[in-house]
């Protein structure tokens, strides 16, 4: 008996596929996908699903930064659950009352002179703080610490967006707050960690205002690269008291990190920096 052709006709960039996570050169059944193209398709959108109503687990991130002697805060945002929070961006922007109070206490009791917040939100995937937040932090607080920057306790913040940061930074005036939040899933990556660094938060700060580094995560920017490119955003943004727009990574002066899982370029030569 002759063994039937295979029906699926390969594209010629198949080899490319190794450089992303992009769905490129999926190949083709007559004029639909491959069942297992469609069915991986099927999948990725399952997980983004998942990744944006997972609930953030705030005792365990508590608990994780207690265990490395980091003070946290747990807030929550004026959305009361995740259903509101979806069709209510603005809520998720704010502080509900309780939060609010408990902020300014702390602010009292902290007083003036906090050179860096970090914030955590689970934003629209929790999974990319589960995974990300705590390794990242991990990363950049030793060397700021040793540098002498006075960091601020850590806010943990449920049903928050970016700019919930801003009505943090009003209530405990640090001169740079740093927020890392869960970016909308991608049908390839539900997991990714955005970071957005504001000189000067308050209330009515604009995305004109911040720094953003993204797709955070293993299979993307690593937590090493991260906090590199992190720290110089940070160093440059208090030298020069400014974020956003006006200030540039400036990627000539920070040198290129490869990490174990990173691969290189393909699109540059073996021996282009």
């Amino acid at each position: 008996m002759t063994d039937r052709p295979n029906p699926v006709v390969p594209n010629p960039w198949s080899s490319l596929r190794r450089f992303t996570d992009a769905r490129i050169a999926l190949g083709r059944v007559g004029s639909s996908l491959p069942t297992e193209a469609h069915l991986a398709f099927q999948l990725a959108h399952a997980q983004a699903r998942d990744a944006v109503h997972l609930p953030l687990d705030g005792d365990a991130i508590s608990a994780q930064l207690h265990a490395r002697g980091l003070e946290s805060v747990r807030l929550h945002s004026a959305a009361p659950d995740r259903l509101i929070y979806l069709k209510r961006p603005d809520l998720g922007r704010r502080l509900n009352d309780s939060s609010h109070a408990l902020m300014a206490e702390r602010a009292m009791a902290l007083g003036a002179g906090l050179d860096v917040v970090f914030v955590i939100a689970d934003g629209l995937s929790a999974r990319a703080i589960h995974e990300n937040a705590v390794s990242l932090l991990d990363c950049i607080l030793p060397e700021l610490s040793s540098a002498g920057w006075r960091i601020g306790p850590i806010p943990i913040v449920e049903q928050g967006r970016v700019a919930i940061g801003d009505a943090i930074g009003e209530i405990l005036k640090p001169e740079i707050l740093v927020m890392l939040i869960g970016e909308r899933p991608g049908l390839s990556a539900p997991d990714s960690l955005g970071i957005y660094l504001t000189h000067g938060p308050r209330v009515g700060r604009t995305d004109a205002d911040r720094n953003c580094l993204s797709n955070v995560r293993v299979a993307g920017l690593s937590h090493a690269t991260a906090a590199h490119k992190l720290r110089y955003l940070l160093e440059e943004s208090r030298r020069r008291a400014l974020s956003g727009v006006s200030l540039k990574e400036g990627a000539d002066e920070v040198p290129r990190l490869v990490d174990a899982g990173e691969a290189a370029n393909f699109l540059l030569p073996p021996d282009a920096s």
